[in-house]
């Protein structure tokens, strides 16, 4: 009998494993629930001499129960699916972005006082935040002389109340 109550244990151990991870990739990904919605806005492009905008939509949402985050992004300039994920092993975000062309490939993000962010090197990364108005606001970087200027910027607002 005793053998028996120890091998209920170890089963209702083992079955749990999976859900804890679960339950720690859910609870690590709402940390972005910020990014979530239907997002609509300007996209502003800047180079050495000059700056370019365009519309551009991102369409943000939870997948798989919460353990995934999908974005859409779609302008004239870009069409990408990206997916974020969490690993519990090695408690990092990763960024798996798609386009045309295929996966890309990964890249470790990091979530630190409201900001996410994605390096895809020692000199290039996205910032992911929202503004004091609440907008979503996204923009690339790259390290330059020492100081990190922006490449692109996009700041988006909810699709319903895009003016």
């Amino acid at each position: 009998m005793k053998n028996l109550v120890i091998y209920i244990f170890i089963f209702f151990v083992l079955i749990s494993i999976p859900t804890n991870a679960q339950n720690e990739e859910k609870e690590a990904l709402t940390k972005l629930s910020f990014m979530i919605g239907n997002w609509k806005g300007t996209s502003i492009s800047y180079n050495q001499t000059s700056k370019k905008s365009v519309e551009v939509t991102e369409d943000v949402r939870y997948i798989m129960d919460g353990n995934l985050l999908v974005l859409n992004v779609k302008s004239p300039w870009i069409a990408l699916h990206t997916i974020i994920s969490y690993d519990v092993t090695n408690k990092n975000y990763y960024y798996h972005p798609f386009s045309k062309k295929g996966l890309r490939d990964k890249y470790k993000g990091t979530f630190e006082n409201g900001v996410f962010r994605v390096y895809f090197n020692n000199k290039r990364r996205l910032t992911f935040t929202t503004t004091p108005k609440g907008e979503f606001h996204e923009f690339g970087e790259e390290l330059k002389d020492h100081k990190w200027q922006k490449y692109f910027e996009d700041v988006l607002q909810p699709i319903t109340t895009y003016k």
